[in-house]
């Protein structure tokens, strides 16, 4: 396994581990490639709508040269701040932020005064901008749902966080009650689920206040939303972030992945979890005391599948708006709802079933992708 990046150059260079490269961890990094995969083909396939005209631009009136306006200042001031008033304590903190990054970035500490000069030089940035630039009277632009991507991508990441958040403490209210502060400023505890769900209505309410119409660009989000999720899976999969499943069984005859795709104890896992590893020295030296699903694997290939599958019916189902959204929502709470059974998780008794709270919500994706489908075959017909 890999918790950071000075675990891959150990791997493939052999230079000792636990450096200063420790602080690039490996699963925030397959997380950025996921968003920036979902993003790139999301503009590809808005681009494709705008061009048979399923979805228009919104026209703007906008100052040429007069870009700059006031909450520029105040975003990039506040922005400019916080990265003076943390950077500077992640750096002095290194060995606690290799160890847990989410004590150091999610707490109110930090340095006043490099915070007051990053927000002041940010500011003075725009400032010198504004100063720069001549205006020469109003002049109108299209704007088209692909120039978007960028403040989309960024309400489906902040609503995917809150919601992620506020489904993990659902799950584990004890927990929550017993320390909350520490529990709403932690980095772990994310349910994927509920960063689904709360992306989505970011989004959702993005959209209307742009007029974006909600049901195509819904299917423009869903193959890039699937294979995304892939990518995440491969974080998990390389840090070794506790995805994973319940203890192997005997492998079967007719296996034919490698052997660590049916049992695998993660060593070197980022959670440190498990048994020490004999003659490790390292600061990640533990693995997994027996064998277990590699679930986080087999979710990467279902994912990939669904993603191809979609990326495949899109033109097709272009004249039935929500109807591709909808096929996601089926396929991925089948896909959810049959790998919780391998994987370890708080299970509830749901008429004389035990089942897990994404296992509940995945019920829900393919009750609600099944009837929604219908509504929307039945408003049109599949384009050949």
């Amino acid at each position: 396994m890999y918790p950071d990046l000075s675990y891959v150059f150990h791997a493939l260079l052999g230079t000792e581990p636990d450096n200063i490269l420790s602080v690039f961890k490996t699963f925030g990094f397959f997380l950025l490639l996921a968003f920036l995969a979902a993003a790139a083909l999301l503009k590809h396939d808005l681009r494709r709508r705008e061009r048979i005209g399923q979805l228009k631009g919104k026209v703007v009136e906008r100052m040429p040269g007069g870009t700059v306006t006031v909450w520029d200042y105040v975003f990039n001031g506040i922005f400019g701040f916080v990265l003076g008033y943390k950077i500077p304590f992640v750096v002095s903190n290194l060995g606690r932020f290799r160890e847990d990054a989410g004590s150091v970035l999610l707490t109110s500490n930090g340095w006043w005064w490099t915070g007051l000069l990053g927000g002041a030089l940010f500011a003075g940035y725009y400032y010198y901008l504004g100063t720069k630039q001549q205006a020469s009277g109003m002049q109108k632009y299209t704007v088209y749902p692909s120039d978007r991507v960028g403040p989309i991508t960024m309400v489906a990441a902040l609503g995917g966080i809150l919601g992620a958040k506020f489904f993990a403490i659902i799950e584990y209210l004890p927990r929550f009650f017993n320390d909350p502060i520490g529990v709403l400023l932690s980095g772990d505890g994310l349910a994927i689920y509920g960063g689904l769900i709360g992306g989505a209505a970011g989004v959702m309410l993005y959209a209307r206040s742009h007029k974006i119409k909600v049901l195509p660009l819904a299917d423009a989000v869903a193959p890039g939303l699937i294979v995304g999720y892939g990518v995440g899976r491969m974080g998990c999969q390389f840090s070794g972030d506790g995805d994973w499943g319940i203890v192997a069984g005997a492998q079967p005859d007719w296996w034919f992945l490698p052997d660590w795709a049916w049992s695998f104890t993660f060593p070197h896992n980022v959670l440190n979890r498990g048994v020490p590893i004999p003659g490790c020295t390292f600061e990640f030296c533990t693995e997994l005391p027996q064998g277990v699903y590699p679930t986080s694997i087999y979710e990467v290939i279902m994912a990939f599948t669904i993603g191809a599958a979609l990326w495949a019916l899109r033109k097709r189902l272009t004249n039935l708006p929500g109807l591709l959204f909808c096929v996601y929502l089926f396929l991925n709470g089948v896909e959810r709802f049959f790998i919780e059974f391998i994987r370890v998780n708080d299970r509830y008794d749901v008429l004389g079933f035990a089942l897990s709270q994404a296992q509940l919500i995945a019920v829900g994706f393919m009750v609600s992708g099944a009837l929604l489908g219908y509504l929307a075959w039945r408003r049109g017909t599949v384009v050949n």
